[in-house]
C-alpha cells in the first residue's frame, strides 16, 4: 500500500493491537481469471514461535465455507494478501488555526503478505475451531463439546481451515502526524465523537500526539 514515512509504524505492538482489536479481515487472492478475489472473515493472530531454522513468523488462523472457491485459489496460489482496517473518520479543516487547508480522512490499517497452508483434516480443523472459540467466546466451548458427534463432523466437513504465515507486514497509522498544529483540536473532536472517533483519539494518546482528556469529577 502507499505508505508515506510519517504514517509508517514499525512498532509490532501497534499491528498486534489492530489485528486483535479489529479481527474482521479481507483475504485477497487471485482467481482463475487473474482478478482479485476477496473474502471477509475473522482471523486469529497467533504470535510467532521459533522454527527449527530459528525463523519466527506470525500465523493468521481462519476458515472458509467449503462452497467458497477461495480455498481452491489458496491451494493453487498460496501467496495472498490480508488487510485489517481499524478505526477511521473524516477530519475537518477546522482543526487548523488558519483557513488555507483541506479536509482529509484518518485511518489505521495493517496489510500482510501471507503464505497459505490448508487444513482439511477433521481433527486439525476441530483444534483450529477451538482456538477461535477460545478467542471470541470461551464459554461456547462447553456447548460445542456437547453437540452430537455426527453434527460436529457435518459442520467440520462444511469448512476448510487454513493457517496464513505472515511473510511481510505493513502498518499504516494515518493520524496527521505531520501536522502537529492540528493535534489538540483533532483530539478534542474525535474524543467527543462516535466509536471510531473515540478510538482514534485513544490512538493519538497512545502515540504521544495528544494528552488524554481530563475526567471531570462527578
Amino acid at each position: 500500500m502507499y505508505l508515506p514515512s510519517q504514517f509508517n509504524s514499525t512498532n509490532r505492538s501497534d499491528a498486534i493491537a489492530l489485528m486483535r482489536g479489529y479481527p474482521l479481515a479481507s483475504l485477497i487472492s487471485v482467481d482463475d481469471a487473474g482478478l482479485p478475489f476477496v473474502t471477509h472473515l475473522p482471523l486469529h493472530l497467533q504470535e510467532p514461535a521459533a522454527s527449527r531454522s530459528g525463523e519466527k513468523n506470525w500465523l493468521l488462523l481462519g476458515h472458509v465455507a467449503k462452497a467458497n472457491p477461495h480455498w481452491h485459489y489458496l491451494q493453487t496460489r498460496p501467496q495472498a494478501v490480508v488487510t485489517f482496517m481499524g478505526p477511521q473518520a473524516y477530519l475537518s479543516p477546522t482543526v487548523y488555526p488558519d483557513l488555507v487547508r483541506v479536509p482529509t480522512w484518518n485511518y489505521l490499517a495493517v496489510h500482510c503478505t501471507v503464505q497459505a497452508r490448508l487444513i482439511d483434516d477433521a481433527k486439525a480443523k476441530d483444534q483450529l475451531l477451538k482456538k477461535l472459540i477460545a478467542e471470541h467466546e470461551p464459554a461456547y466451548a462447553a456447548q460445542w463439546r456437547t453437540l452430537e458427534p455426527d453434527y460436529q463432523q457435518k459442520m467440520l466437513a462444511a469448512i476448510v481451515g487454513f493457517e496464513l504465515r505472515v511473510t511481510d507486514l505493513q502498518c499504516k497509522l494515518k493520524l496527521n502526524q505531520h501536522r502537529p498544529e492540528s493535534h489538540a483540536k483533532m483530539h478534542e473532536i474525535y474524543a467527543s465523537g462516535n466509536d471510531d472517533g473515540r478510538a482514534l483519539a485513544a490512538w493519538l494518546e497512545r502515540l504521544g500526539l495528544a494528552s488524554p482528556t481530563p475526567v471531570m469529577p462527578a
